[in-house]
């Protein structure tokens, strides 16, 4: 299987720079997974294809203003990170610019408040820092950090909230679980009325997620892992959804490879945390998940073959052929698809 059999035509007018001023506005385009057959819809109406006894499962993950700026200490040089994921109390794997001339020991001042230190080297220039501050963390980083939006968004971006879920709970990401960012807290009430239980899972999303693949072979390609957590009272309403034969519905690949690496580990649904590496593209079973509400994705990216592993790769490339003729919004802020 190889990267470039998931390419696809996108213009670069529809990568979508800013969000909408509503979220349930955003288009909608609903695929059968069996047929390939597609309609066009507004997100809105996704209520209207979610059946009572469905479990709808969201990522409640809260990303972090984790792009900050300072100066070396040594010599006053201009150092941006972007923090990646805490890997111990205060310790975090960061992307730094220039990375060349971050060495162990390097100390970086982002103001009176907050500093850190290098204290290890990794790949792709990737550093682990130890942060050292006077006062609560999170705090001084929302003063500091800022919202740290994907590469092909150029605009700035008026309000912080618009990068995250309504939902959003569980600091830690590095990037938002865009799935998500069409739902209102109005419109999650009126699924909940139509009798569908709405369960809210934890993945810390990591830039690896989204960057496109490299290798021309998908199978070599390497993962990069992020936190994951699930309570027991999740647990048992999906356990009980699989007994009795109620789909599973999962908002975003995010909260997808979350369950089905639950599943894979434990044949069941548990109250559990860890670390995921999943990849998944077509060949892979499904043993989690019946449908997926998903954005739209980067050519040659784990996303697209993930979807195409749940949909099939030619009714996925078809859809994003009929949404791109559609001109169709594409990525963080763009618009939707529900694989039904």
């Amino acid at each position: 299987m190889k990267t470039e059999d998931f390419d696809f035509y996108l213009p670069e007018k529809l990568i979508a720079q800013t969000p909408l001023d509503k979220r349930d506005s955003s288009k909608l385009l609903v695929l059968d997974k069996e047929t390939g057959e597609i309609e066009h819809k507004h997100f809105k109406d996704i209520i209207d294809y979610l059946n009572s006894g469905d479990v709808l499962v969201l990522n409640d993950t809260k990303v972090l203003p984790a792009r900050i700026y300072g100066t070396k200490e040594d010599t006053g040089a201009y150092v941006e990170l972007l923090m990646l994921k805490e890997t111990e109390k205060d310790v975090w794997e960061v992307l730094s610019k220039p990375a060349k001339r971050i060495k162990i020991g390097t100390i970086i001042n982002f103001s009176d408040k907050l500093k850190a230190e290098c204290i290890g080297i990794g790949e792709e220039g990737i550093r682990t820092f130890k942060f050292i501050y006077t006062g609560i963390f999170y705090e001084i980083l929302d003063e500091l950090g800022e919202m740290p939006l994907p590469p092909y968004i150029h605009e700035k971006l008026k309000d912080k909230d618009r990068y995250q879920t309504v939902y959003a709970k569980n600091i830690g990401s590095a990037a938002a679980p865009t799935a998500g960012l069409h739902f209102t807290k109005e419109l999650i009430d009126k699924i909940k009325e139509k009798g569908i239980k709405v369960e809210y899972i934890t993945l810390h999303v990591g830039l690896g997620t989204f960057r496109p693949v490299s290798v021309e072979d998908v199978t070599k390609h390497h993962m990069h892992s992020e936190f994951y957590e699930m309570s027991s009272e999740v647990a048992l309403v999906l356990n009980d959804a699989k007994k009795n034969g109620n789909r599973i519905i999962s908002v975003g690949t995010t909260s997808t490879r979350t369950l089905e690496t639950i599943m894979n580990l434990y044949g069941k649904f548990k109250e559990c945390s860890g670390w995921t590496d999943i990849f998944i593209y077509p060949g892979y079973q499904f043993k989690a998940i019946n449908s997926l509400i998903t954005n739209f994705h980067l050519p040659k990216s784990t996303l697209i073959m993930l979807v195409s592993a749940l949909a099939g790769k030619d009714n996925v490339l078809n859809a994003y052929k009929i949404a791109v003729e559609n001109e169709y919004r594409f990525f963080s802020f763009g618009d939707s698809m529900f694989i039904k």
